[in-house]
């Protein structure tokens, strides 16, 4: 039960990935949806719970806005990154963590990897021909769609 908003967020998720990739920008609507799935989903969570999620998204929303002013993240890395973070149950936040750092380091992998390619200048995608820097929002999907996936895994252990 846990997991089903998250698991819910997957055609977001692929569509942060979609528009960071394209465009190096995340539409603020698709940070909205997630909130709007995190205020549907609230009405079953217990108000400690709803109360200690929120706590975990405002300090990462902090700590991402000081990575913006820093120009380490861009603003809709900080939004969608925080919105995820809502959905991500706390008993697997350290889980998160870890499946966010593999993420993290399979797309810059993907994205030097494509940024190679001699085919990369021709088709205007501008996180691979236009831009120097990495689309973070492929990680973030990425880490939000791997996660139940890695859960699931680690509770069958």
């Amino acid at each position: 039960m846990s997991l089903i908003p998250l698991i819910l967020t997957s055609p977001i998720l692929v569509a942060v990935a979609y528009c960071d990739l394209r465009f190096m920008r995340i539409p603020n609507v698709l940070s909205v949806l997630l909130l709007a799935i995190f205020v549907v989903s609230s009405l079953v969570y217990p108000p400690v719970d709803l109360l200690a999620r929120i706590v975990v998204a405002a300090a990462v929303f902090g700590l991402g806005f000081v990575a913006f002013c820093a120009r380490i993240l861009g603003g809709g890395d900080v939004k969608i990154l925080s919105a995820l973070t809502l959905l991500v149950p706390l008993h697997s936040l350290g889980l998160f963590a870890y499946v966010f750092s593999a993420a993290m380091l399979v797309g810059i992998a993907a994205i030097l990897t494509l940024r190679r390619l001699p085919m990369a200048a021709d088709h205007g995608w501008k996180s691979i021909s236009g831009s120097t820097r990495f689309p973070m929002g492929v990680s973030i999907a990425l880490a939000g769609i791997a996660h139940p996936l890695a859960t699931v895994a680690f509770q069958s252990l």
